[in-house]
């Protein structure tokens, strides 16, 4: 079998990550209902797709999570070993293990951003739901490549630790907490935050958007960069600590 057939098997045999997926797109779908069900009819008139999507990010750490415990979780248990021992070329197998991880967190970003606008739809008869622009597809569609890159990160981050609760620590507080403390920083904290990983991910998603009941659009001064730009340079730290990654991975032991 192939390394991705493997890994694969091995993520689906065992609950948390079906868990996960059921809760991640639970959230996104969940906080639709509650941002859209409850508008009064001047508010419905002026509700965007934006409203949609306020239980992505939770939904983005839960399946961060996931992705981290699915490598942790055999460093804990010894069975990273055997796995290095039936496949030696370890970076093969540690990406095998990320491709499987992020397509899983890709899909359920989709299906969850999409599921939310659909519930949207059902009680905002008179807002501009329509995905008719650029921006409101990439809002949408966008959100799988989100979640698939901040798994990559996640998978990273968890080759580094090793150690679930403290790879869970550092996954959760990062974009919740740490990016939004470098504002507090003088001079230089307000340039910290706009070239933070996790905020130009957002700025991808975000960037000419309506949002919403406050009728403010998302137009660009506060943004490091362009929306694909800002994209590619979150990729870019995905891929960067994913090569830190896989090459502690090759000098530690397992």
């Amino acid at each position: 079998m192939s390394v991705i057939t493997v890994e694969r098997i091995k993520l689906f045999s065992t609950r948390s990550p079906w868990w996960c997926m059921v809760v991640a797109a639970f959230l996104t779908i969940g906080f639709a209902a509650l941002t859209t069900g409850f508008l009064n009819a001047e508010d419905e008139q002026q509700a965007t797709i934006f409203i949609t999507q306020p239980g992505a990010q939770l939904s983005q750490m839960v399946m961060m999570v996931m992705a981290a415990l699915a490598v942790t979780t055999e460093y804990r248990f010894g069975t990273i070993r055997t796995s290095f021992q039936a496949v030696p070329q370890r970076a093969a197998l540690l990406l095998g293990k990320t491709a499987v991880v992020a397509f899983l967190a890709g899909v359920v970003g989709l299906i969850a951003s999409f599921g939310a606008w659909g519930i949207g739809n059902l009680f905002v008869s008179g807002g501009d739901l329509a995905i008719d622009t650029g921006a409101k597809w990439r809002l949408l569609a966008g959100q799988g490549l989100i979640f698939a890159l901040s798994a990559v990160i996640a998978v990273a981050i968890g080759i580094l630790i090793r150690q679930s609760a403290g790879a869970i620590a550092i996954l959760i507080l990062w974009p919740l907490l740490v990016e939004n403390l470098f504002n507090l920083i003088p001079k230089v904290g307000d340039d910290m935050a706009r070239w933070s990983p996790f905020a130009n991910g957002s700025s991808f998603l975000n960037q000419g958007q309506d949002f919403g009941l406050a009728g403010s659009d998302a137009g660009g001064s506060q943004f490091a960069l362009s929306p694909w730009f800002a994209l590619l340079y979150f990729a870019a730290w995905a891929a960067g600590l994913m090569a830190i990654a896989l090459y502690s991975a090759s000098k530690r032991d397992a």
